[in-house]
């Protein structure tokens, strides 16, 4: 049901002139495979061609455009040397050279005597003024074509910028004059221009400014993504609120078992979420609520005594890990505590097949199993609840919304809880989570030691093996995390494995591997031999950076560090100072250093505050790559960018909230230029919800 104004957009790339089978999945790689998608491929950065200067006074390394005769064609002798072409002006010469130049079409486009104006980068070289593989080459008719300034945009391999800046222009044109769906008044506040002028403005950048700064036309697109973002998730909340929940009030009998086993008291923070959650499960609406705290902030007992509470009023309760060792680790935690209150709790995973299998979907169907734990294996369509009353999602970040409802569905009007223990600053709370309320674990649980954070170079590797040798000699347990070389799977395991071997040869066989392209039955064994201490040293890829927990490990070593983004370096050493030894992080990293990796080790080495370091991490870096959002489930913006833009995200959920109000159902003129805008921007879902609502 996309508006009919709306189609060109999303036309495929191969409808734009020039673009055939050879280059749409060159053009499908760099940007997507629609027109639309070109839209949102912003310039970065300009050439300014306007500089006209005589031969004489054209400076080394500088774009000029110059007017010139041709004097004469020097055709190369051997294919190892540039054809050449000698220009002229009143003030001197200079040559025009091409390497592999065909000789018919350089006669054709640069006939002798003519006049021909030229841009392209001036080099001197051996006392020679020339201009290699000049960027345009027109008639002197044609000069105001030419003298601009051009928009420069990302390229991938086999493209180049001149065909790049065309498609896009070819792009730009198709785009349609539409609706305004911006409040007026707003618009002239904030002196924005309209849609389709502000998306020329950006294409049509006057200077480097105006393609890069932070300009009225590039914060009115800005805005348009975030409002269609919070409207969406607005509306998909508003739905959720419509849905009947159920009230879930306990007795607190089962609770005051379980905190009677505790070997210690809730946090402050601990308490004041459960309270948070406990509010929630009490109202007849469905509870949508985000648990976050850093890695050991004591998530899993606040879920475990949610999930009491469903099973006081006679219901079951489930909870799901996006990984075997996490769900076992789960278990392995809960099941005792469970158990002191009476509770039947059971795991399913992938693994299980069979009669131990059919035991437990026996269990849950007929209420004996009052809490589940496992993987993705409880979507399974044979797992069939007797009561689901609350499901509880851990590391939400690992699953996408369509799996949390999936979840939901196997029970009536389910509760969620979802948890991650990746700290999430507050604009990206936004974004990604709008449709919940959150509640944050900001206390470490009492007896938990400080990390000695310590940022040492790689030319002091052997130093460092010595250290850790002598630390095993005291009974450490140590974590040697392998550096990311680049996205490839092949190269990061090189590079464990090389480190493997090494401290094989000083350690002998007290030393482990595991890598993501290990079997997880392999990686389990592996990871349990050393939890078992049959291990000292774990040499890792980034695999154990969620969920591995071994508290007597307490030395973490990060090689080149400065490859990791701040929320992978935190959530590693994360994995140490879990028990009671004292504990230390080693951020080995390779010189050059940039700034910005200077100042993430910095920034470790200061603070192990999560919240403080998911904002400096949304600063250095955007929120674009702030959780590597490609398998984060975050959005990914095209033209929001959070670091400047976040002000801007306020103003749209306020906006999307007002919007809402007054019209739910946007039925009036702006609510339906509104729908044009969530088209826009590929939010189709929340317009479904609307109509299905």
């Amino acid at each position: 049901m996309r508006p009919q104004v709306l189609f060109p957009l999303f036309a495929p790339v191969t409808s734009l002139p020039g673009i055939g089978p050879r280059l749409a999945p060159l053009y499908q790689r760099l940007v997507g495979e629609k027109v639309l998608d070109l839209l949102w491929h912003l310039p970065a950065g300009v050439v300014d061609r306007r500089f006209a200067p005589k031969v004489a006074e054209a400076p080394h390394g500088k774009v000029a455009t110059l007017t010139l005769r041709v004097d004469a064609h020097y055709p190369s002798s051997s294919p190892k040397r540039p054809y050449r072409v000698r220009m002229a002006d009143e003030t001197g010469f200079l040559h025009l050279v091409f390497f592999h130049g065909r000789e018919d079409w350089l006669r054709k486009q640069l006939p002798e005597g003519e006049i021909r104006v030229v841009s392209g980068v001036v080099e001197h070289f051996n006392n020679e003024i020339q201009i290699s593989h000049p960027d345009h080459i027109v008639r002197l008719e044609e000069i105001a074509q030419v003298m601009a300034v051009e928009p420069v945009y990302g390229l991938t391999a086999g493209l180049t910028g001149r065909a790049v800046a065309k498609t896009v222009a070819a792009a730009v044109a198709k785009a349609p004059q539409l609706p305004e769906w911006q409040e007026p008044h707003w618009l002239v506040r904030q002196g924005w221009p309209g849609w389709h002028e502000a998306l020329t403005a950006v294409h049509h950048p006057a200077d480097e400014h105006s393609a890069l700064g932070d300009t009225p036309a590039r914060r009115r697109l800005a805005f348009d993504e975030l409002l269609a973002n919070q409207l969406a998730l607005a509306m998909v909340r508003a739905q959720m609120r419509k849905l009947k929940g159920r009230s879930l009030v306990g007795d607190g009998s089962l609770r005051a078992k379980v905190l009677a086993a505790l070997p210690y008291t809730l946090t402050g923070a601990q308490s004041r979420s459960l309270a948070e959650i406990d509010a929630d499960m009490a109202q007849p609406m469905r509870m949508l609520r985000l648990l976050q705290g850093d890695v050991g902030s004591g998530k899993t007992i606040v879920a475990l005594l949610a999930m009491l509470t469903a099973v006081e009023t006679g219901a079951q309760a489930a909870m799901m890990a996006p990984t075997e060792i996490l769900a076992r680790q789960h278990y392995a935690g809960i099941a005792p505590l469970a158990e002191a209150a009476g509770l039947r709790v059971a795991l399913l995973t992938g693994r299980d097949k069979g009669k131990s299998r059919e035991a437990v979907l026996a269990g849950l169907a007929s209420g004996e199993i009052h809490i589940l734990l496992g993987t993705h294996a409880l979507f399974q369509e044979d797992v069939a609840f007797k009561d689901l009353a609350l499901a509880v999602i851990d590391e939400q970040h690992r699953f996408g919304v369509h799996q949390r409802l999936e979840l939901a569905a196997k029970g009536v009007a389910v509760d969620m809880l979802v948890m991650t223990a990746t700290p999430i600053p507050r604009t990206l709370l936004l974004t990604a989570y709008g449709d919940m309320d959150a509640s944050r674990l900001d206390e470490k649980p009492p007896g938990r030691k400080p990390i000695d954070t310590r940022v040492v170079p790689l030319a002091r590797l052997d130093e460092m093996v010595a250290g850790v040798g002598r630390a095993l000699e005291s009974g450490a347990r140590v974590y040697w995390v392998c550096p990311l070389v680049e996205e490839s799977e092949t190269s990061d395991l090189a590079a464990a494995e090389e480190r493997h071997r090494h401290l094989s040869q000083m350690f002998g066989d007290r030393v482990g591997l595991v890598h993501g392209r290990m079997k997880p039955t392999a990686k389990d064994k592996v990871m349990a031999e050393f939890a078992a201490g049959n291990l000292d040293i774990l040499v890792a890829t980034t695999v154990i950076e969620v969920g591995v927990d071994v508290p007597e490990a307490n030395i973490m070593v990060i090689e080149h560090a400065e490859r990791f983004g701040l929320a992978q370096l935190h959530q590693l050493r994360g994995r140490v100072g879990r028990g009671s030894r004292e504990s230390r992080c080693l951020l080995l990293y390779g010189h050059p250093l940039g700034e910005i990796a200077k100042a993430r080790l910095e920034i470790m080495r200061a603070t192990e505050d999560g919240f403080r370091i998911a904002e400096e991490d949304l600063r250095l870096r955007g929120g674009g790559e702030m959780l590597g959002t490609r398998q984060s489930g975050l959005p990914e913006f095209r033209l929001a960018d959070l670091a400047i833009h976040g002000e801007l995200l306020a103003a749209a959920r306020d906006d999307a909230r007002l919007i809402l109000e007054r019209d739910p159902e946007l039925a009036s003129p702006r609510g339906e230029a509104l729908r044009v805008l969530l088209y826009l921007f590929e939010r189709d879902a929340a317009v479904r919800t609307l109509r299905s609502g």
